[in-house]
C-alpha cells in the first residue's frame, strides 16, 4: 500500500487577507510571484471594472439589509474594492453601511455572524486587554483611530450588547470613505459589559456575555483600564466613543477628556453638526448667536450635548456664561425640567429652571408641555432630539412663528418613524418662514412657488474631517475650539441666503468637504496649543494624509 501525496492545496494567504487581496485584478506576473497560478480565472480586471461589477451585484440585492450584508462580505474579501465602491456611491450607500440599515444589522448580528472584525473586550476578563490588542500585531505608531462602543444606546434602538461592534465597524468605514483615514490604521472595539435585553440573554445563538449589564465601580474600572491600555498601546490614536448610555457618555468625556485624546460623536459630533446648521440659519435670521433662545425637546445625551455647544457659541459671541445658560430650556418626558425635580440627571441640572420662574405656567398632569414652553419662552430655535414622532405639532410650529420672524426648527431625531415633524408640514405651518434641518435625508419641498432644499444634520458631514484634522495635527486632545472650527467649516460650505437654500452642504462630495473641515481643525489645534505636529502647508498635509482606494504598485507583495 502506497501513501498518497495528493493534498488539497491551501488557499494562498493573500486571497484571504482583505487588506492585500486584489482578486482578479492581480496581473499574470503578480499571480506567478505570489503563488496564485491557477487559483484565479484567466481574465484580469481593473479596479474600476471590479467596482462596476460589485456595484451591480449589490444593486440586485432585494433589501437594504441584504445590500448591507453583501457590502460587508466585500469588505471581508477586498478592502480596497469595498472602499472604491463606497466612495464612488457614497451618498447612496451611506444609509446602507451606516444609519439606518446598520441598526437592523446590529439586531441580527448573532444570527448573521460570518467573520469577526475588530477586537472584543469582555468585562469578565479585563486582564486580557493587552493580549487582545497585541493580536493585531500593530506597533505603537501604527494606529490612528479606535472606535469603541458598549452598545447601551445604539442609534434609536437601545441596548444590543455585542452586536454593537457593527456600529464601530460602520463608523470606521465612513471615516475612511469620507475622509481617507487609512483602513490599515484603525481598530473597531466592542466593550462587552453584558446586556439588559432579555431577548438576547435568552437567545441560544447570542454571542455576547450572558449576564445583565455591569454598572458602578466595576464598569468604571473597566472603562479606565480600556483607556489606559488603548492609549499606552497606541499613543497617537484618537479614541472615539460611540453609543454609550447618556450618563456614562457624558461622565467619561468630562472625567477623561483632558487626559486622553477622546471624542464622543453622540455628544460632540451631533452638537457640532447642529451648531453648523444653526450658524447658517443665524446668517439668514439676522438674530445674533448671543441673543438666541433655545428650547430642546429631548434632554438626553444628544440634546444636552447640542445645548452645550450652542450655549458655548453664544458665549463666544459675547453672551455672559450665566446669561447663555439661562437662554436654554430643556423639556423631557416629565415636561419642562425644573430644579425641584428629583429625577434629574447631573448633566441636565445646568439648564433646569427655578420653580418660581414658571410658577404661573399652565400644566397638564403636573407637567409643563412643549407648547406651553414655546408660547412662554418665544424661542428662536426649537430642537428635537426626543424620538417622539409628530411632537412638533401645527400648534407648536405656529407658536414658534408668532414668537420670532424666522424660526429655526431642527427635528433631528431619526429614523423617519421617530422624527418630530416632517419639513413639508413645518414649512406649511410656518408659512415658509421656518429655517429647517433634519436628521434624516429629505427630498426637496415645494411651497408657495419656492423649492426648499432640506439640509441633513448628518454627523458624517463633520466627524470624518474632525478626526482627520486631529490625526494630521497629532492633537493631544479634542478642544472646544476644534469643534467650533469644524462646525464653521461645514457651515461656510453653503450660501443659505437664497430662497429655499439648504443650511448644510449635501453628502455627495464628502471627501472634499472633509478635507476643508480637517484643514480648519488643524489650524484650530495649532491655535489652541494642542497640536504636536505643525505642518508647513496645512491643506497639503491634509490631502497627503488621505488614503486613496487604489491598488498601489508592489503593495500586494
Amino acid at each position: 500500500m502506497t501513501e498518497s501525496h495528493a493534498q488539497t492545496p491551501a488557499t494562498p494567504s493573500i486571497l484571504v487577507d482583505p487588506l492585500r487581496n486584489r482578486g482578479v485584478a492581480f496581473t499574470p506576473e503578480e499571480r506567478d510571484a505570489l503563488g496564485l497560478t491557477g487559483r484565479l480565472p484567466s481574465g484580469v480586471l481593473t479596479l474600476e471594472r471590479q467596482a462596476q461589477r460589485a456595484y451591480q451585484q449589490m444593486q440586485v440585492q432585494d433589501s437594504d439589509l441584504a445590500k448591507n450584508v453583501y457590502l460587508e462580505q466585500l469588505h471581508d474579501r477586498n478592502e480596497t474594492l469595498y472602499f472604491k465602491v463606497l466612495g464612488d456611491h457614497l451618498a447612496e450607500l451611506l444609509p446602507i453601511v451606516y444609519d439606518p440599515t446598520v441598526g437592523e444589522a446590529i439586531e441580527k448580528y448573532s444570527h448573521e455572524y460570518r467573520r469577526p472584525r475588530g477586537i472584543f473586550l469582555s468585562i469578565d476578563r479585563p486582564d486580557d486587554m493587552e493580549k487582545a490588542f497585541a493580536t493585531l500585531q500593530l506597533g505603537p505608531e501604527n494606529v490612528d483611530l479606535i472606535v469603541c462602543t458598549d452598545a447601551e444606546e445604539i442609534l434609536g434602538i437601545g441596548d444590543w450588547g455585542v452586536g454593537g461592534i457593527q456600529i464601530s465597524v460602520g463608523k470606521l468605514a465612513v471615516y475612511t470613505a469620507a475622509a481617507g483615514i487609512d483602513p490599515r490604521r484603525v481598530v473597531a472595539v466592542s466593550l462587552d459589559v453584558g446586556t439588559d435585553r432579555t431577548s438576547l440573554l435568552e437567545d441560544p445563538l447570542y454571542l455576547g456575555n450572558r449576564h445583565p449589564r455591569v454598572h458602578g465601580a466595576d464598569y468604571d474600572a473597566f472603562i479606565e483600564k480600556y483607556l489606559e491600555t488603548a492609549s499606552s498601546t497606541f499613543p497617537n490614536a484618537l479614541l472615539h466613543f460611540e453609543d454609550f448610555g447618556p450618563s456614562n457618555a457624558r461622565r467619561i468625556l468630562e472625567q477623561y477628556g483632558g487626559r486622553y485624546r477622546i471624542f464622543n460623536d453622540d455628544m460632540q459630533g451631533t452638537g457640532a453638526i447642529t451648531l453648523a446648521a444653526a450658524l447658517s440659519a443665524v446668517r439668514v435670521s439676522g438674530v445674533r448667536m448671543r441673543d438666541q433662545k433655545l428650547v430642546v425637546f429631548g434632554a438626553g445625551t444628544a440634546g444636552v450635548g447640542i445645548a452645550d455647544q450652542l450655549r458655548d457659541a453664544m458665549i463666544r459671541d459675547g453672551a455672559d456664561p450665566e446669561q447663555a445658560a439661562a437662554q436654554v430650556w430643556l423639556i423631557d418626558k416629565q415636561g419642562l425640567l425644573t430644579r425641584d425635580m428629583t429625577d434629574l440627571r447631573d448633566f441636565q441640572q445646568t439648564y433646569a429652571r427655578e420653580p418660581s420662574e414658571v410658577a404661573d405656567w399652565a400644566r397638564s398632569d403636573g407637567a409643563i408641555s412643549l407648547l406651553e414652553a414655546v408660547r412662554r419662552v418665544k424661542p428662536t430655535i426649537l430642537l428635537g432630539t426626543s424620538t417622539v414622532h409628530g411632537a412638533f405639532t401645527r400648534e407648536v410650529v405656529e407658536a414658534m412663528s408668532e414668537g420670532t420672524e424666522r424660526p429655526i426648527i431642527f427635528p433631528i431625531s431619526n429614523p423617519t418613524s421617530r422624527i418630530e415633524a416632517m419639513p413639508a408640514d413645518v414649512l406649511v405651518w410656518s408659512r415658509g418662514k421656518a429655517l429647517v434641518a433634519t436628521g434624516i435625508p429629505v427630498a426637496p419641498v415645494e411651497y408657495d412657488g419656492v423649492t426648499y432644499q432640506i439640509g441633513q444634520a448628518n454627523n458624517a458631514l463633520l466627524y470624518p474631517g474632525l478626526g482627520l484634522g486631529t490625526i494630521v495635527s497629532e492633537a493631544s486632545q479634542v478642544t472646544a475650539g476644534m469643534l467650533l472650527a469644524a462646525a464653521q467649516a461645514v457651515a461656510n460650505q453653503v450660501d443659505p441666503s437664497g430662497p429655499g437654500a439648504s443650511l448644510l452642504p449635501p453628502v455627495d462630495n464628502l471627501r472634499e468637504s472633509s478635507a476643508i473641515t480637517a484643514t480648519a481643525v488643524v489650524k484650530a489645534a495649532l491655535d489652541d496649543g494642542v497640536a504636536t505636529s505643525k505642518p508647513v502647508d496645512t491643506a497639503e498635509a491634509v490631502r497627503e494624509a488621505m488614503w486613496q482606494p487604489v491598488y498601489t504598485e508592489g503593495a500586494a507583495a
